[in-house]
């Protein structure tokens, strides 16, 4: 699996983006698929997951009620519009496939990563 992360930018504070996650390969819709934030000098962050159903999401404590994950797999795509944007959001993003076990909010957890895309929240 192939991923492409895209849909970074600048956004004043309360402002909302929507990032997306291109995947490759057959076998996407087999999986779940998340989203890692690393702000600069940090730990990579767990931000949210969705199953390959779509029927079950996750997300950090840090953006619940702002944050949602989606995903499309007829188009290989997966989501994530945020909203009411704060400047502690401010890092690259990745998308990440393949949950491998638990806890899931362990980048080790998962198989494959995204290259990253920068957002940037402005006060």
């Amino acid at each position: 699996v192939q991923l492409q992360a895209s849909g970074g930018g600048l956004v004043q504070a309360g402002g909302s983006l929507t990032l997306s996650c291109a995947a490759s390969g057959r076998t996407f819709r087999s999986y779940s698929m998340g989203w890692f934030r690393q702000a600069p000098g940090k730990e990579r962050d767990f931000v949210a997951r969705i199953t390959w159903s779509g029927g079950v999401t996750d997300y950090a404590d840090s953006v619940k009620d702002r944050f949602t994950i989606s995903r499309d797999n007829a188009k290989n795509m997966v989501y994530l519009q945020m909203n009411s944007l704060k400047p502690e959001d401010t890092a690259v993003y990745y998308c990440a496939s393949q949950n491998l076990g638990v806890p899931l909010e362990i980048p080790a957890n998962w198989g494959y990563w995204g290259q990253g895309t920068l957002v940037t929240v402005s006060s």
